[in-house]
């Protein structure tokens, strides 16, 4: 519970990734509520890689307690295979930043990853991170990662393990920094106005 008494600040975030990137694995592991899933039975070549895969959305939910006041986020997590792909533009409505999942031991996905991240930044100018799945003490793999997506320096890659909760809020953590700050610039900006 918050100690400033008012009520919780509620901020859309979206999860994404390519396939089996560890996203539905990244809400069920932070989510204070049971997942809410759409996974379904892999019914492609896929299937070699895991055999369930969400065809909708998922669904879960945190809270965050600052001095400020509680943020309660609503985690909405992506299907990863492209014939799903028409959900991202449903899912992403109204959401203040996204989260991209990649799995930095399936290199192959980077590519993938890289047009997700263009597809997203087109669809809404929010702030974003890369959650580098599998990647924790792996400085290199998280240089490459950030190197193959071609993002700036002002993009945080997050080294994280998607199975546990306190790797994958630190990825949720370097978002609401990203989001802080912009709202705080944009504040500024506002005073400043004529």
């Amino acid at each position: 519970m918050s100690n400033s008494g008012g009520a919780a600040a509620a901020v859309k975030v979206v999860v994404t990734g390519p396939f089996a990137a560890g996203k539905t694995t990244f809400i069920s592991t932070l989510s204070e509520v049971p997942l809410f899933s759409t996974e379904k039975p892999v019914t492609d070549s896929s299937r070699s890689v895991k055999s369930m895969t969400t065809v909708s959305m998922d669904f879960g939910k945190i809270t965050f307690d600052f001095e400020e006041g509680d943020v309660v986020l609503y985690l909405f997590g992506t299907p990863g295979q492209e014939r799903f792909d028409f959900m991202w533009d449903v899912l992403a409505r109204g959401m203040l930043g996204f989260v991209v999942l990649v799995d930095v031991t399936r290199e192959k996905t980077f590519t993938e990853a890289k047009k997700i991240v263009k597809y997203f930044k087109e669809l809404s100018d929010v702030p974003y991170v890369i959650g580098a799945n599998r990647a924790t003490g792996n400085e290199k793999a998280v240089s490459l990662l950030k190197k193959k997506l071609g993002v700036g320096p002002d993009v945080p890659v997050v080294p994280c393990e998607v199975v546990s909760r306190q790797s994958a809020k630190e990825v949720l953590l370097a978002l609401l920094y990203r989001v802080s700050a912009l709202l705080d610039q944009d504040s500024a900006v506002g005073a400043f106005s004529p």
